[in-house]
């Protein structure tokens, strides 16, 4: 079981299970009743234009979760107090786990947040590589 300290929530990786967190995520969160909410929408990684930050897929991954956190703050929060998170990516294969993993490590080392993964054909825009809605617990 793993405990965050700055967020209201538990993250727990029961025991039979497989350990998730060098893939980036953990297996199941736990947010007390009377916790608030605050949804993220799906952030990409984009500069304060809009525009995209760079066609390469790891500075793509690296942006967005800066912009999830700049989102966050805006509620007092920080990526500590996100419970989870959905990430899509475009034309996803197995090279792209790394580049994830290594940015869900730098941003939440050995507690990550539970995440799921989806491939998609295509976002928003032909230029975006990659996206992830967050939900996390304001205390």
């Amino acid at each position: 079981m793993t405990n965050t300290d700055h967020a209201p929530h538990t993250l727990v990786n029961p025991d039979g299970l497989h350990d998730p967190t060098p893939l980036g995520y953990s297996h199941t969160a736990v947010v007390p009743a009377g916790t608030e909410l605050v949804l993220v929408s799906g952030q990409y990684g984009s500069r304060p234009d809009g525009a995209v930050v760079s066609p390469d897929f790891t500075e793509q991954v690296n942006q967005t979760f800066r912009n999830i956190a700049t989102a966050l703050a805006a509620h007092g929060l920080t990526l500590a107090h996100v419970v989870q998170l959905r990430t899509y990516v475009v034309n996803h294969d197995v090279s792209k786990l790394g580049p994830i993993a290594g940015a869900v490590q730098a941003n939440w080392g050995t507690t990550p947040p539970t995440q799921t993964l989806v491939g998609v054909a295509s976002l928003a825009t032909p230029d975006v590589l990659f996206e992830v809605e967050a939900v996390a617990a304001h205390p």
